[in-house]
C-alpha cells in the first residue's frame, strides 16, 4: 500500500506570519501594500510558498545592499 502525502499548494496569511516570525497585523499589512504577493479567493487570501520565498529573497538582499 503507497501513501501519498500532500503538500499545501498555498498558505494563509496567518500561517506565513507564523513562517515569517511576525505578527498578523505586520503580515496582512505587508500583503495589502504588494510586499508580499496574494490572491484573493473568495473572501481569504492565500499566498504561494514561491511567493512567500520571493519576499524574503528581496528582503535579504536588500539588507546586503545596506549593509555594504
Amino acid at each position: 500500500m503507497t501513501t501519498t502525502v500532500i503538500q499545501p499548494k498555498w498558505h494563509t496569511t496567518a500561517q506565513v506570519a507564523e513562517m515569517l516570525g511576525f505578527g498578523l497585523s505586520k503580515t496582512k499589512m505587508l500583503v495589502l501594500t504588494g510586499e508580499i504577493r496574494s490572491v484573493k479567493v473568495g473572501r481569504n487570501r492565500r499566498i504561494l510558498p514561491s511567493w512567500v520565498d520571493e519576499y524574503i529573497q528581496r528582503v535579504t538582499s536588500d539588507a546586503g545592499l545596506r549593509s555594504a
